[in-house]
């Protein structure tokens, strides 16, 4: 952890900054680009090459994926791996498998200090070693230990989650780039207690915020991906947005689909998108996994689209929140300003409206809200079209004032945040939303081409909202008119679901939440007795409404067990925010992670080859492995600012100079 930090100081200090305007859009990947000193008078020592290949199968709503992530040490010394990197949000990683020529050692979970120490030793000793930890629900940290001079070590990690479907169409995910991420100073005063910033940052920031490699070196990371898709129903369109793909068809309605240009750089989210076939569109899903005495279940409920009705249109107030800090420079404000317009231009009579714009300051372009007139609309275009994206990511102040107002009786209140996301302080956001939101509802719309995906849903689903995500300029009409129908659309609202038949059961997530136009209910249960129907119950609007569905069961072979869990374990966390003790909460999560072997914020997975390979006076020499940055970045805009903290060059410096004092008081706590 702390060796982390301290590569990071270093190459925080030493970086020259550069642009990405003009980058050929598919340079060539270099290997082994970043190099280390690792003391005054020594050569500098070529970092680890990684590369990573991705296979997935997707089987109707569930997603097997397996992450190979090899570790290849191009220098003459021993070396030990440490990189960061995304999974998806919701994935529940489950298995770990470290390769070494021949031999193949399976990962055990463990507690997540246990698995440390475990590892630690095994370092020391010399022995081969993989840890994976998380940091984030959609950030992991591999460390591989030990991997010879010329050689490399495989670390396989494997994964479950659920397909998304909405408006008609279905999509998977797969991140491959963290970021630079913004992690605001603690404050000098209390006002901010309880809000989680020490659970989010920890004492090392690096954990979240890898080494970026200067562009001016190409691209590093290549990664492959083969994806077999069996949807269990006849499918059209399938693409990907992001990446040109390969597309052929197997058997039984079937198809592999894998990347057209072959590895890649690991600079961008991958996307894979389908739609069923007219008239194919399922109501009702529910898979089955028996496990023992204990039944577990995937139950998908796709509610039917509203009828038409005359009913009075209920108006809004709309408050926009546009991140125009340093990150979103270049196409991802100008993508962020199109939605916004876009999103201006349907207001409608009656409705009212304000926008707040930050980066590390904020401000409105009304002191409150205003009526959605033809001039203030004018108005609102030309303010957001003088804006520029530069600076810091300070979210805090934005968030508390888009909350803060109340709407008039009979108005709907939405909150509809712009922005990639690229924060590090997550937690302390979300203990403002639980706080803050009232009779308010929060829309994200993540920008660019590697959003911060677990801030975009997590804000999205306490806010009572839904989120959506803008990787191109293409996609920005299709993507708002979608939002649009939801925003104009009634929710279903305070929605139970009565499942007759059913002995004891522990349905996930609860409550459910809110459903918006297009939305289907997902829910994992944990039972010992099936339904055969199902009844889902709400109001839609201020009528009431109810949806009654016969259930076929099908077996979804292993999996369901870890996806109730994931599910079980989020329940554990949110418990917290209703005053649970963190000791209780820890040891409830570590019951369930443990008993179905699954990494989480307390637990680890650790593999270990038994047999020592460094001789004892080889020397081992730890690097942080860089990253890309995300596509569309701009280098000076992050890297030269110190990822935007501020405008004033000494405040970097000061950063900084915070950062190495934090690693050497770090690094002196774990020598003692």
């Amino acid at each position: 952890m702390t060796r982390t930090a301290i590569v990071l100081a270093i190459g925080l200090f030493t970086v020259a900054p550069a642009t990405l305007a003009g980058a050929a859009p598919a340079p060539r990947i270099t290997e082994g680009a970043l190099m280390f000193r690792t003391a005054p008078d020594t050569a500098p020592t070529a970092a680890p090459v990684q590369s990573t290949d991705v296979e997935m199968r997707v089987t109707g709503p569930v997603v097997r994926a397996t992450v190979r992530q090899t570790f290849t040490n191009p220098a003459r010394e021993w070396a030990e791996g440490i990189y960061v990197f995304p999974l998806p949000e919701t994935a529940a990683v489950d298995h770990l498998t470290m390769h070494v020529g021949d031999r193949v050692i399976e990962g055990q979970i463990q507690e997540k200090q246990a698995a440390k120490a475990v590892y630690e030793q095994a370092r020391a000793q010399g022995q081969r070693a993989s840890l994976v930890e998380q940091e984030r629900p959609n950030i992991f940290t591999t460390s591989v230990a030990n991997i010879p001079p010329g050689a490399a070590i495989v670390v396989e990690i494997q994964y479950q989650q659920t397909v998304r479907y909405d408006a008609g169409r279905f999509a998977v995910r797969f991140p491959m780039v963290v970021g630079p991420r913004y992690i605001p100073m603690p404050p000098a005063d209390d006002e901010v207690d309880g809000c989680g910033l020490e659970d989010d940052a920890g004492d090392d920031p690096a954990r979240i915020t890898p080494p970026v490699q200067h562009p001016a070196h190409g691209p590093l990371n290549p990664v492959t991906l083969r994806i077999t898709l069996d949807p269990g129903l006849p499918v059209t369109g399938i693409a990907s947005p992001y990446h040109p793909i390969d597309v052929r068809p197997l058997d039984r309605d079937a198809w592999e689909i894998t990347l057209a240009d072959g590895p890649v750089p690991a600079d961008r989210d991958f996307e894979l998108m389908w739609s069923p076939v007219g008239g194919a569109a399922p109501s009702a899903v529910l898979l089955t996994e028996p496990q023992g005495p204990d039944l577990y279940a995937l139950l998908m409920v796709v509610p039917p689209v509203p009828a038409a009705r005359a009913q009075a249109r209920v108006p809004r107030e709309v408050i926009f929140v546009l991140d125009n800090s340093g990150s979103m420079h270049g196409a991802s404000i100008e993508q962020a300003k199109a939605a916004l317009k876009l999103a201006l231009a349907r207001l409608g009579a009656g409705d009212t409206f304000n926008v707040i714009r930050f980066n590390h300051t904020t401000s409105s372009l009304f002191l409150e809200a205003r009526e959605a007139s033809k001039a203030n609309l004018a108005s609102a275009a030309r303010w957001v079209d003088a804006i520029h994206a530069d600076g810091g990511t300070v979210m805090l102040p934005a968030l508390r004032q888009a909350l803060e107002g109340v709407a008039a009786p009979g108005r709907l209140r939405q909150v509809i945040f712009l922005t990639d996301g690229a924060v590090g302080n997550e937690a302390q956001l979300f203990a403002e939303i639980r706080a803050k939101l009232g009779e308010s509802r929060l829309f994200t719309i993540g920008i660019g081409s590697a959003p911060n995906s677990h801030f975009m849903r997590e804000a999205a689903r306490l806010g009572r909202g839904t989120f959506t995500y803008i990787g191109n300029p293409n996609e920005v009409q299709e993507k708002m008119t979608a939002l649009f129908r939801k925003l104009e659309t009634p929710a279903l609202a305070d929605l139970t679901l009565e499942l007759p038949g059913l002995g004891t059961a522990d349905v996930l997530p609860s409550p459910i939440p809110d459903l918006y136009l297009g939305e289907p209910l997902v829910v994992a249960l944990k039972t010992t007795t099936l339904p055969s129907r199902a009844v889902l119950r709400g109001r839609l609007g201020m009528t009431p409404w109810e949806h009654d569905v016969a259930l076929h069961h099908a077996d979804a072979g292993a999996g369901l067990a870890v996806q109730w869990a994931r599910e079980k374990i989020d329940a554990l966390l949110d418990t917290r925010s209703a005053g649970a003790s963190e000791e209780d909460v820890r040891t409830a999560v570590l019951g369930v992670a443990l008993r179905h072997h699954l990494v989480s914020k307390y637990t680890s997975l650790i593999a270990v080859d038994v047999t020592p390979v460094r001789p004892a006076d080889a020397a081992l020499h730890s690097h942080a492995l860089a990253t890309n940055l995300p596509h569309g970045w701009d280098y000076d805009r992050v890297a030269g600012m110190g990822q935007g903290a501020t405008d004033a060059p000494m405040h970097l410096v000061i950063g900084l100079l915070a950062l190495l004092l934090a690693t050497v008081l770090a690094v002196r706590r774990h020598a003692h």
